[in-house]
């Protein structure tokens, strides 16, 4: 079995390079001047730890779902849709709305360090 390190600074070094190409405003997944936002897309919006958030976790996400055949990628994002519900439940608690993205940040961090590769 081969020993799994550094990993994380490979995803830490896309999500640098990606922050730094993301316009300031409306950064998130989503178009932050729409009108009929989402308590939680509004926190998100107005919250910059929590818009950087959101840009980390749809860049990963981009990332896996590229390294993966359908039936793996479609599992992914059925995960990304219940857990989009988790965070919508939240509402406009932005402390929740913070550990759903660690949370998901984490299963897509476990997701890449799984994966079997030669270092």
């Amino acid at each position: 079995m081969q020993r799994k390190r550094g990993h994380g600074a490979v995803i830490g070094a896309l999500l640098l390079g990606a922050a730094g190409l993301a316009p300031a405003a409306g950064a998130a997944s989503f178009d932050c001047t729409l009108p009929d936002l989402a308590p939680d897309e509004q926190v998100i919006c107005n919250e910059r730890d929590l818009n950087d958030a959101d840009v980390r976790m749809v860049t990963t996400l981009d990332f896996l779902t590229g390294l993966f055949a359908m039936g793996r990628r479609g599992d992914i994002m059925d995960d990304q849709a219940k857990w989009l519900h988790e965070r919508m439940a939240c509402g406009a608690d932005a402390e929740c709305i913070r550990a759903a993205y660690a949370r998901r940040q984490q299963q897509l961090q476990d997701i890449y360090d799984s994966i079997d590769r030669p270092l």
